[in-house]
């Protein structure tokens, strides 16, 4: 049972929004883990590691990586060590911090994170393919407004 068939009736209607954006969120997230397994015999953090090396091609340091990922340098590391291990991320020192280390994509890492992006793009596509054109954009247009509201709460 996921969280929003868990939720009660009386439960308020920001809460079951709450949940039902949640479960979404899950439903779709479990869809492409799997398929990463599968297809490329990869992980979900591992892509989305690659993923960040991708946006800066000089490569990022470690704890630049662990900011934009959210997670720990300890994580960052046992997620870098087995795609360096792999061939498909390199560390350089960093010249202005002898203690620091440069990750970016090898070669070999662009061409394969190349491939995986494209392929979990069709399955996004696959996924939400059940909305009709104009369904998209005002999903779209909302999850912005919920964006920007929230945003607006936290500040």
């Amino acid at each position: 049972m996921d969280r929003e068939t868990a939720s009660r009736i009386d439960d308020h209607r920001a809460l079951r929004l709450w949940l039902r954006l949640f479960t979404c969120t899950q439903l779709i997230e479990r869809r492409v883990r799997a398929r990463l397994r599968e297809r490329f015999d990869t992980t979900l953090p591992r892509f989305d590691l690659m993923s960040q090396l991708w946006r800066y091609p000089e490569g990022l340091k470690m704890n630049e990586l662990s900011r934009h990922l959210m997670v720990t340098g300890g994580n960052v590391t046992g997620i870098v060590d087995p795609l360096e291990k792999d061939g498909l991320v390199e560390r350089a020192s960093e010249p202005a911090d002898r203690r620091a280390y440069r990750v970016r994509l090898t070669r070999a890492g662009r061409k394969a994170f190349a491939e995986m992006a494209r392929t979990q793009e069709e399955w996004i596509v696959e996924l939400l393919a059940g909305l009709s054109r104009k369904e998209h954009a005002e999903l779209y247009k909302l999850l912005g407004r919920v964006k920007q509201v929230t945003m607006e709460a936290g500040s």
